[in-house]
């Protein structure tokens, strides 16, 4: 083997110095220091900086090793302009205050994680990052922050539709019972991480005739709740009137209000809806022989009036495609009526019709499950209709869909590019 001992070698024209040819291997003995200082490029050695980095801003420079101090304050790391594929950069917390005052990495037109956007924040106290730039498709790429956490999430929307449970029927000349509330929208740029809980409320309990009208109850609030949203909150229908009591109750829409055989007949007070959840219940008409009630409030429409012998229809629901097909929610429930032919029909959406005293005798119908349908009024001694339970639906991207889900929802995915969860319980979604 030839050796050669110089003190240094230089290029015999032009500026470029090449060490054998492709193929070659330049082997560097144990115990040898190659120091550099001009400008290494193609290694990937890491140059630690001597200076710490203090101030509010630093431009990096590929292949760096920097320790920020942001114990006086934050700052904003700017990443290497035109970064290499296998450029690297280290940055580490040297006084363990990023707790404190964060580390902002800007992009400097690069992605991160083959995001443009947000900027990466990172505020782990004591932590040490090491990023390396894989090609304009991905980015910058953390091969070590902690967990190797994802430092750009992106946000997304989300569509719900809350309906809660509808009120029941009055029993004895009793009205149908308001359709539960109803609420649809967008929450808006929606982040991972964030807990979504729903609650779903029951329909109003079925009454029955006890020597007077017994008002309906009301159904119970369904909501949507999550750390840093507006809770949404559905308000339960209203029950339907009875015979010589106060009319129909308030709630999401209003219970109808009921025919009177008291010493005052006459139309009888309906309850009102709360807007923009629900409508009014209609009025219950008194005019012996025949006293009729007025049906229950729908998300769609207010309910009928009792009118001659013929009890009020129940309001209709509104339509909403988020499961994908077009479905009816929150229909009132019918009036009832002394006549079998004449009772009021339930609302579309779940309202149950109304039922009859006489040939034959004709409880309520109760409202459909899951739909906060109203329930239909009864007549003489039978039971009225209860309210139909509410419903929670989320429809989420399939793109963004965690599968991280509690309370045994339906989930279906791949209607129309969404995922769609559907709470006929209490449960939770996380983002």
């Amino acid at each position: 083997m030839s050796k050669i001992e110089v003190d240094q070698v230089d290029p015999q024209s032009g500026t470029t110095l090449t060490l054998g040819t492709s193929g070659d291997t330049v082997s560097i003995p144990s115990g040898v220091t190659l120091a550099n200082a001009g400008t290494a490029t193609g290694f990937a050695s890491i140059d630690w900086q001597s200076t710490v980095v203090t101030g509010a801003t630093h431009t990096a420079s590929a292949n760096q090793g920097i320790w920020i101090n942001t114990t006086s304050n934050a700052c904003t790391l700017t990443l290497p302009g035109s970064p290499s594929v296998e450029d690297q950069l280290i940055f580490s917390d040297f006084a363990r205050q990023w707790g404190n005052n964060a580390v902002t990495l800007s992009l400097n037109g690069s992605k991160f994680q083959g995001n443009t956007s947000p900027d990466p924040v990172y505020d782990t106290e004591g932590e040490t990052v090491h990023i390396v730039y894989s090609g304009s498709t991905q980015g910058w790429i953390p091969i070590n922050d902690g967990a190797v956490a994802n430092e750009t999430p992106q946000s997304y929307n989300i569509e719900y539709l809350v309906v809660a449970g509808g009120g029941s029927g009055g029993g004895y000349y009793g009205g149908g019972g308001g359709a539960g509330g109803l609420l649809t929208a967008t929450l808006s740029s929606v982040t991972a991480g964030v807990t979504l809980t729903a609650t779903v409320g029951g329909g109003g309990a079925t009454v029955a005739w006890s020597g007077g009208g017994v008002p309906g109850n009301d159904g119970v609030n369904s909501s949507l709740a999550g750390s840093g949203i507006s809770t949404v909150t559905a308000t339960g229908g209203g029950g339907g009137g009875a015979d010589n009591q106060s009319g129909g109750r308030d709630g999401g829409s209003g219970g109808g209000g009921a025919g009177s055989t008291g010493s005052a007949p006459g139309a009888q007070s309906a309850g009102s809806g709360t807007s923009p959840q629900g409508n009014n219940g209609g009025l219950g008409g008194a005019s012996a022989p025949d006293y009729v009630a007025g049906g229950g409030g729908g998300a769609g429409a207010v309910g009928a009036n009792g009118a001659g012998s013929s009890g009020g229809g129940g309001g209709i629901g509104v339509q909403n495609s988020i499961t994908g097909s077009a479905v009816y929610y929150a229909g009132g429930g019918g009036g009832a009526s002394e006549e079998a032919a004449s009772k009021g029909p339930g609302g579309n959406g779940g309202g149950g019709n109304g039922g009859s005293g006489n040939a034959p005798a004709v409880g309520g119908v109760s409202g459909t499950a899951n739909t906060g349908g109203g329930g239909g009024g009864s007549n003489q001694t039978i039971t009225s209709g209860a309210g139909g339970t509410g419903v929670v639906i989320l429809s989420v991207p399939d793109a963004n869909y965690s599968g991280t889900v509690t309370g045994s929802p339906t989930v279906t995915t791949g209607v129309s590019g969404k995922t769609i969860i559907k709470f006929t319980g209490t449960g939770t979604y996380v983002t």
